[in-house]
């Protein structure tokens, strides 16, 4: 009896917060309206706001400056390009040895199509790929794509040869929602964890003979945790191992078969089932369309969501409360949402589309696929 007051109460508190977000009644129509000119709006004044730097060829943060390259591939599709981010390797070198790494990654990988990025990291150092900064300017350059070279946000792959190979080990779980797909050449994975790697495409690349470090005992490693998590979850974490035979670090450019594989993917957006966990070199409050308090976050904090139709189950969640951000792409928000957590239902009840989260959401992602309208805030 007192479980079952104590799930009353909190699933009318649920409902509460909901019913208060305002504009209770918009419709379907009025929300994607209110979405479009938003949107819409929104990238002009971003697109304005960035094209300095897009034409200067050098993206800016702070204290950070990233340069890059340019070169578009093939023709464009009704769907828009393709886009490869592509990081060179180097390291705790002298710079000019990271400028000659960057300029023959400019010319390593060439897709029959699509927009081929090669940056130039920021800063001369071991970890120079996956410090903070890097997230901010990774969006920055896919938002600038977009909006100057008609680059399709759900194809957008990323790739890196040794230092450049370490940041895919850990840039690709850590903005997991932003990429199609993923390929690591001749990297390092140090404390990175897969398990963020269920929703999109994965390639390890290593050379039988780089021993350097332990990575290619490591890359088999690696290779067989993403084995392990496809077994327990056959509908996620595609991948490939290739461990290349006779050669060290340099393949002879084999790997470059990785843009054939990679192409054919696309990045899902609301994925079925989302595996979040937070990595220690940068914390994030959002993660496809599950929201923390940033002040919650902390390194290796897990949530895990799923959802059929309108119906969501919470399978393991760190934190005492967060946020399922919905849109009609989503669920049916005419119908009722259901939440559950250890098979009890949390939350039923209509979800009311607003415009501030509409406004909010676009504001934090600059993604067109990332507009929500509505959201269930969960108190576990």
């Amino acid at each position: 009896m007192k479980n079952a007051l104590i799930i009353a109460i909190v699933t009318a508190i649920c409902a509460i917060t909901i019913a208060i977000g305002g504009d209770k009644g918009m419709s379907l129509v009025e929300a994607d309206t209110h979405a479009e000119d938003m949107w819409k709006e929104a990238q002009e004044a971003n697109k304005a706001k960035l094209s300095a730097m897009w034409e200067s060829r050098c993206m800016k943060y702070g204290e950070y400056s990233m340069p890059f390259d340019v070169k578009v591939y093939g023709e464009t599709p009704k769907k828009g390009r393709s886009l490869y981010i592509s990081m060179h390797g180097g390291g705790n070198v002298p710079a000019h040895v990271n400028n000659q790494q960057w300029n023959n990654q400019k010319l390593l990988y060439q897709p029959a199509e699509g927009v081929y990025i090669a940056p130039r990291a920021a800063v001369d150092d071991w970890n120079m790929w996956f410090r903070p900064h890097i997230d901010t300017l990774f969006a920055m350059l896919i938002q600038s794509a977009v909006a100057e070279l008609d680059v399709n946000p759900n194809k957008v792959y990323l790739l890196g040869y040794s230092a450049g190979g370490d940041g895919v080990y850990r840039m690709a779980p850590r903005l997991a929602d932003h990429w199609a797909a993923a390929s690591m050449m001749a990297g390092h994975p140090g404390e990175a964890s897969p398990v963020n790697l269920r929703n999109i495409g994965f390639m390890v690349w290593m050379g039988e003979n780089d021993s350097a470090y332990n990575r290619n005992v490591l890359a088999v490693e690696y290779g067989k945790k993403m084995d392990s998590l496809y077994n327990e979850d056959p509908k996620g974490y595609i991948h490939q191992t290739n461990i290349v035979k006779g050669c060290g670090h340099w393949m002879n450019r084999v790997d470059t078969a990785a843009i054939s594989w990679l192409k054919e993917f696309k990045r899902e957006p609301y994925p079925t089932k989302v595996v979040w966990r937070q990595e220690s070199s940068n914390l994030r409050d959002c993660f496809y369309y599950l929201q923390v308090p940033i002040e919650e976050a902390a390194p290796g904090k897990e949530l895990i969501v799923e959802y059929d139709g309108n119906s969501f189950n919470i399978i393991k969640s760190d934190y005492k409360n967060f946020s399922i951000l919905l849109n009609d792409k989503m669920v049916n928000l005419s119908q009722r949402v259901i939440v559950k957590h250890n098979d009890r239902i949390i939350f039923k009840g209509k979800v009311a589309r607003d415009v501030k989260i509409i406004q909010e959401s676009i504001e934090k992602r600059m993604d067109p696929e990332y507009i929500f309208c509505s959201k269930v805030n969960v108190i576990i």
